[in-house]
C-alpha cells in the first residue's frame, strides 16, 4: 500500500528546524510542519546526490514493502538507511522523481521537532 507522505523542493536557502541526513548529506525540513507538507532538501557542496533528484522537485510515499517498489524501476538514489528505522529510495517515473519510503517504526520518520536543527548521525 501506498501512502502520500509530502513533496520534496530543492532549495539552497537555510530553514528552520533542519534534520541532516549524513548518507547523503542534506539537510531536510519536517514536511508535518508545513502547511502544504512541503519537505526542502538543501544539499551541501559535496553531497553525492546528482542529477534528478537533486535537481528536481519529487513525490514521496511511505510503502510497506519498498523492494516490492522499487522492481523494474529506474532506481536514482538507493535504497539507502535515511534514519535508523528509514529507508528510502529514488526513482523515476515517465520523467519525475518519487521517493518510497519504508519504515521500521510506527509515527513520522522526522527525527526530532525542535525549531533548532538536529544532526543525524547514521
Amino acid at each position: 500500500m501506498r501512502r502520500f507522505d509530502h513533496v520534496g523542493v530543492p532549495t539552497g536557502q537555510e530553514q528552520a528546524g533542519e534534520m541532516y541526513v549524513a548518507a547523503t548529506k542534506v539537510w531536510v525540513t519536517d514536511p508535518l510542519r508545513d502547511a502544504h507538507r512541503i519537505e526542502y532538501l538543501r544539499f551541501e557542496p559535496d553531497s553525492p546526490v546528482r542529477g534528478p533528484v537533486r535537481d528536481l522537485p519529487h513525490v514521496a510515499f511511505r510503502v510497506d514493502n519498498l523492494e516490492r517498489e522499487i522492481e523494474g524501476a529506474e532506481i536514482l538514489l538507493g535504497p539507502f538507511q535515511a534514519t535508523p528505522t528509514l529507508r528510502v529510495v529514488f526513482v523515476l517515473r515517465d520523467g519525475a522523481v518519487f521517493e518510497f519510503m519504508e519504515s521500521a517504526a510506527e509515527g513520522h520518520w522526522f527525527t526530532g521537532s525542535e525549531p533548532n536543527r538536529i544532526v543525524l548521525t547514521i
